[in-house]
């Protein structure tokens, strides 16, 4: 990485991710795909509706057949735009017209008739964040026909990303690194959680997030709960504070945590964080291709378990990250995908104790060809802040 903003997605680009799709998805024995606005259609066409409405847009996606786009009439002018456009083919609808009519008749075209069993039975693979009205009119319309959640059917589809897609993860890692840097410069004690928040979501905009997704601020006991985010909590002298945030930067995702102490901590505070900060780097060194993300976890898990917290560490150890900040592979213990260079996760144990304090230690990394690459690269080591 050389810090230069990364080059955009040419139409090529968005044309090769729609025929491997279509290839994955008869790999998968799908009839085909139907992908509604969000991150799938995002990241296959280039194309964000400006607004997500009642109003059906759907790419299908068939295998031996180009992709059409099903759009409303009144959206096509922007869908023309969008940088995949020119290879798809758009079919818009007025309305009045029945959308699921259309889709239909698209599908029925490329051998999915209107009969009780489909393709042969096949299942049609459809984008997990499709409106059930969507999904209902469509069974409506093609009686018989079942479908597949595409997170269930192809898990892996975006999963292993490119070179210019590794740049962009990086580049948003370092710039959520940057906004820590920053952060722990600022007061702590005797600010609410909220005003902290409010910090951290101003930096990661300030370093060119154009969305924040979540700014985790959890001071003393409220960092035992790891998914609360922040509140009013007056933020006190001797409080252990994990602060965990991101969002997305030119289209990928940020995620880092780290935990910091307000004051000196207590021997047992400092104990609690060397032990995560272990098993951080224990859960960072299992990776490499070919290992079971499982693996991961169990890696990171035994060296909290060795030390007697075992059931402090509630949570899975990662996620994978691209154009949203949580999707597969996930380091999960019963999850034996092999790590493919290109993967990119998070590697996150943390320890908590109720009523008490929490930590957490999270760095996004990437499969390499011999081992992992992390993208976040601030201190592991406990910082003390004001």
């Amino acid at each position: 990485m050389t810090g230069s903003t990364p080059a955009p997605f040419t139409a090529d680009d968005y044309r090769a991710r729609m025929e491997r799709a279509a290839r994955s998805a008869a790999d998968a024995g799908l009839a085909g795909l139907l992908v509604a606005p969000g991150p799938d259609m995002v990241w296959l066409t280039g194309y964000t509706p400006t607004a997500v409405t009642e109003r059906l847009t759907v790419l299908v996606l068939t295998p031996g057949h180009d992709p059409v786009l099903v759009v409303p009439t009144l959206e096509a002018p922007d869908a023309e735009h969008a940088t995949g456009a020119s290879g798809l083919t758009l079919h818009d609808w007025t309305d009045g017209k029945d959308p699921y009519a259309v889709t239909a008749a698209l599908l029925g075209g490329r051998g999915l008739p209107h009969s009780p069993k489909g393709a042969e039975g096949a299942p049609i693979g459809i984008s997990d964040n499709t409106w059930a009205m969507h999904l209902l009119g469509l069974q409506r319309t093609l009686p018989g026909t079942s479908y597949a959640s595409l997170t269930d059917a192809l898990p892996m589809l975006r999963a292993v990303k490119d070179a210019a897609e590794l740049d962009l993860l990086a580049a948003a890692g370092a710039a959520a690194d940057r906004a820590f840097e920053e952060i722990r410069k600022v007061p702590f004690a005797g600010r609410r959680e909220s005003d902290v928040g409010h910090d951290l979501a101003d930096l990661l905009r300030r370093f060119g997030h154009s969305q924040v997704d979540f700014t985790i601020v959890g001071s003393g006991p409220n960092g035992a709960n790891p998914h609360h985010e922040v509140g009013d909590r007056v933020i006190q002298d001797g409080d252990m504070v994990v602060l965990d945030f991101g969002g997305l930067k030119d289209g990928y995702g940020s995620d880092t945590t780290r935990t910091v102490h307000v004051g000196e901590p207590t021997e047992e505070e400092r104990t609690v964080h060397d032990i995560v900060r272990a098993a951080q780097e224990e859960g960072f060194r299992a990776v490499r291709p070919g290992v079971a993300c499982q693996e991961v976890d169990r890696a990171a898990r035994a060296v909290i378990t060795d030390a007697g917290y075992g059931a402090c560490f509630i949570h899975r150890t990662g996620h994978g990250i691209g154009v949203t900040t949580h999707e597969p592979p996930y380091m999960i213990e019963g999850e034996e995908q092999p790590l493919v260079p290109g993967m990119c996760f998070s590697v996150e144990p943390g320890i908590y104790l109720p009523g008490r304090f929490g930590v957490r230690i999270e760095d996004i990394v990437t499969v390499t060809e011999d081992g992992g690459r992390r993208f976040n690269n601030t201190t592991r080591e406990m910082v003390i802040v004001g």
